[in-house]
């Protein structure tokens, strides 16, 4: 197993999410992020809006998913 943090992830809070594969971490983030969005957390909801500038450009998207699994992929096992 690795672990990732929100913050790693491009969220707002040191919330840590462990998987066995990038896809696993990236399903808990969603999971943690639609909590967040229910709730209405300010800081979540500033770093949602960000992702979602950043999704509005498909390659830098891309870019920034693919070095999120890079990362998630250099870290060592738990």
């Amino acid at each position: 197993m690795k672990s990732m943090t929100c913050k790693q992830l491009g969220g707002a809070c040191d919330k840590t999410f462990q998987a066995n594969t990038f896809e696993e971490i990236v399903e808990l983030s969603k999971q943690h992020g639609m909590e967040m969005f229910q709730s209405q957390d300010p800081e979540h909801l500033e770093a949602m809006g960000r992702i979602q500038i950043l999704m509005q450009k498909p390659e830098e998207m891309i870019k920034w998913f693919t070095n999120k699994k890079e990362d998630f992929n250099a870290l060592p096992e738990d």
